[in-house]
């Protein structure tokens, strides 16, 4: 009977105290770097949060609705008359949209459907003070023309994604390396291990040859790429990392099953032998 491989809870106390803390600062690191994420590219669409029309404005390019427009195919304002709402809709698509606010040769006047249907909310002082948004009012032109405007969102060079790559995919793939490396060292079967390990490394791939290749025509199905595969990535880490720091200080696991067994929990020594 051999030597067995060393196991994390072979290791002594303030080693795995070492090992626990610099896990838990690398899960950390990458904590911070999705709220970083989330900072950098939220708001690309002018829309609170971060959604998927930014990330596909970062890398491939977009194009924002008019929020006028947003809202008015979400059913707002409950309540306006479907004549009024298609009139809004044909108004904010045509390219007359500033010249034809106060058209008089419309019927409806798009100024007038505003003013009968939105003001009593969006107003400076609103009529329906329980519903009231001042924050947004449609009293004057100057206020609604932001509102109306389709919003272009411009990809990133391709040179500035090519040297993020070169940046970012070594350095996720050592830690994937290192996380899977210590994680072997656990108790945890081997075969879940591994199948987190690839399921990782995939989501690492995708992801960044979505980044390269999604503004590309054939490859805009790419952007699940992105957004999944860097999901799976980073979930996959947590995971590793989360079941190494929990093998170090979770009583028994395998280094005490193969004590039993016949081996010595110091393996500086030869194994124990089993008595005949």
């Amino acid at each position: 009977m051999g030597q067995r491989t060393p196991r994390l809870k072979d290791f002594g106390f303030l080693l795995r105290v070492g090992l626990s803390v610099a896990v838990f600062a690398m899960l950390a690191g990458y904590g911070v770097a999705g709220y970083y994420l989330k900072q950098h590219y939220e708001n690309r669409d002018e829309q609170p949060g971060l959604t998927l029309t930014d990330i596909e404005g970062a890398y491939k390019g977009a194009e924002v609705p008019p929020p006028m427009m947003g809202a008015l195919e979400g059913g707002h304002p409950e309540g306006m008359p479907e004549a009024d709402r298609q009139a809004l809709i044909a108004w904010l698509t045509s390219e007359t949209t500033e010249r034809d606010y106060e058209n008089f040769d419309l019927d409806p006047m798009p100024a007038d459907v505003i003013f009968d249907n939105c003001l009593s909310c969006h107003a400076r002082s609103p009529s329906d003070t329980d519903n009231a948004y001042t924050d947004m009012p449609l009293e004057y032109w100057d206020d609604i023309a932001p509102l109306t405007v389709t919003k272009r969102i411009l990809p990133k060079d391709r040179k500035i994604v090519v040297a993020s790559i070169h940046a970012h995919l070594p350095t996720m793939a050592l830690v994937l390396i290192a996380m899977t490396g210590l994680a072997a060292l656990t108790r945890w079967p081997g075969f879940l291990t591994g199948l987190v390990s690839i399921a990782c490394g995939l989501g690492l791939i995708v992801d960044f040859a979505g980044q390269y290749y999604v503004r590309d025509a054939g490859f805009e199905w790419l952007l699940w790429g992105i957004v999944g595969g860097g999901t799976i990535y980073a979930a996959g880490v947590t995971v590793l990392g989360l079941a190494v720091i929990a093998d170090c200080w979770l009583p028994g696991g395998r280094s005490g099953n193969q004590a039993k067994a016949g081996y010595t929990d110091d393996i500086s020594q030869k194994p124990m032998q089993r008595p005949v």
